[in-house]
């Protein structure tokens, strides 16, 4: 195994071990404050972290907002008093000595003012602030304004090309580096486009050589990419260290953190990543966001899959082959259905699957009533935790603050579901009933010998591991 050395990245040297920022709440001060004592680049979540009370208690993050728009006011407020605090956290564990980044998603709920604000309170506490989910032009700008750098997530040399251009080439000075985000591996959102075949993985060397490519065109030869998505140990990419071809990389861990002491997850979480198994990371489009994400396929991933399947098209006046009459909703206002759809419907009914909700593709999805008194209430409780929600139809741009679509039933309450699994996950049950996101290699817990017998290991004994390849 190649040594692995200390490269410059954000203007200082730093081992090339980054940590992935996962949210809500699982990647914190307290994990990235260890990650960066370590001698690594400690990546704190602020997409609404965790803050506390003079006694140190945690801030359950409640809305008594009427309106989703007053809602949406108070989830920022959460959100930056929740960056700030694991900001200072993570400052406090290095005495100020370590490398610390803020992870925010571009289609998060306020994004912009959130950063920005998230900044101006916690100044020289944060080193470099990084960017994915979306298309964050704006990046550049609030870096410069403060005096950090930035790391873009991107998953195409075309997507850098784009923000380069319009953008980025402003503020070279600033780019600490790129992050290439593996969209068929990586954890969380993925950055798939429309041209890409979520079933048929694509090698990322190629794909790196073609980003670095772009950048030695823009004069970014020695800017470091930053490897993420599918990333375990070492060994796996000795062929990309000091490769005069790559030029500087570092690497980007989001799974592995999750299995350590100072991870924030809950022990049923810990130890059921130690029984994964290949296959059981479902890379799926049930996000509100829009974009593919990949998670644990369990009874949450699995209901989500269940309830498209009981999906039929309806027309709204006979058309063609829909000529059967259904009643939707309490006033059972007629649809037409094939009659072959009328027959699986009534199957469904059968079975207890009675409520039939409007979906914004002219489908109707078949669920129990308690089911769809719980869609019908999570989005009327919807906070605006996205720019635009698909699940809520929230958006948060003027003048309707939505995004002029039917609400889709299909998806879920993202902040909701993220919430609840990061704060109850010593419960077993909670692992089943909530979105568990993942990479897609994490079923390596369960066959890598360094976590034999259950050994959960500390930060600096997973960097000490890290460094030897392994």
């Amino acid at each position: 195994m190649r040594a692995i050395n200390a490269i410059r990245m954000g203007g200082v040297d730093v081992l090339p071990l980054v940590e992935g920022g996962k949210g809500v709440a699982i990647s914190n001060g307290i994990s990235a404050g260890n990650w960066a004592l370590a001698g690594g680049v400690g990546t704190f979540s602020a997409v609404n972290a965790d803050s506390f009370d003079a006694d140190g208690r945690r801030i359950p993050q409640t809305y008594k907002g009427r309106t989703r728009r007053e809602r949406h006011e108070e989830l920022i407020d959460y959100a930056v008093k929740g960056a700030v605090t694991q900001a200072r956290r993570a400052w406090e564990i290095t005495g100020g000595k370590g490398r610390i980044h803020a992870n925010i998603l571009w289609e998060m709920g306020g994004a912009e003012r959130i950063a920005v604000e998230m900044l101006e309170q916690a100044k020289g506490l944060i080193h470099g602030i990084t960017c994915g989910a979306g298309m964050p032009y704006r990046l550049s700008d609030i870096a410069a304004r403060f005096g950090v750098y930035y790391y873009p997530i991107i998953s195409s040399a075309r997507a850098f090309n784009a923000l380069w251009k319009r953008a980025y080439s402003k503020t070279a000075e600033l780019l600490g580096g790129v992050v290439y985000e593996d969209p068929w591996l990586a954890g969380g959102h993925n950055g798939l486009s429309n041209g890409e075949d979520p079933t048929r993985p694509e090698d990322p060397y190629p794909r790196v050589m073609a980003l670095r490519k772009v950048m030695r065109e823009f004069g970014l030869a020695q800017t470091p990419i930053i490897m993420a998505g599918g990333v375990w140990c070492l060994e796996d990419w000795e062929n990309w260290i000091d490769n005069p071809e790559l030029g500087p990389v570092a690497f980007q861990f989001g799974t592995r953190p999750l299995l350590t002491k100072e991870s924030p997850i809950g022990e049923a979480w810990k130890q059921r990543l130690l029984t994964l198994k290949e296959g059981d990371v479902f890379l799926n489009r049930f996000s509100p966001t829009g974009f593919y994400s990949s998670a644990v396929n369990n009874g949450f991933i699995q209901e989500l899959r269940e309830r498209s399947d009981r999906q039929v098209a309806y027309t709204t006046e006979i058309v063609g082959e829909h000529v059967a009459e259904y009643g939707v909703g309490p006033r059972k206002r007629i649809v037409y259905l094939t009659n072959a759809d009328r027959n699986r419907v009534v199957e469904w009914e059968g079975q207890g699957f009675v409520e039939a909700l409007r979906t914004p593709d002219s489908t109707l999805v078949f669920v129990t009533p308690d089911k769809a008194a719980e869609i019908l209430q999570d989005q009327t409780d919807c906070m605006g935790c996205l720019s635009t929600c698909r699940f809520s139809n929230w958006s948060q741009h003027e003048p309707d603050f939505n995004n002029g679509k039917r609400a889709d039933p299909r998806s879920f309450c993202i902040q909701k579901t993220l919430q609840d699994i990061a704060h109850t996950s010593d419960d077993a049950a909670a692992l089943e009933r909530n979105l568990m996101f993942s990479g897609h290699n994490a079923y390596r817990f369960g066959t890598d010998p360094f976590y034999s017998n259950g050994f959960i290991p500390t930060v600096k004994q997973l960097m000490e591991r890290l460094l030897t390849g392994r």
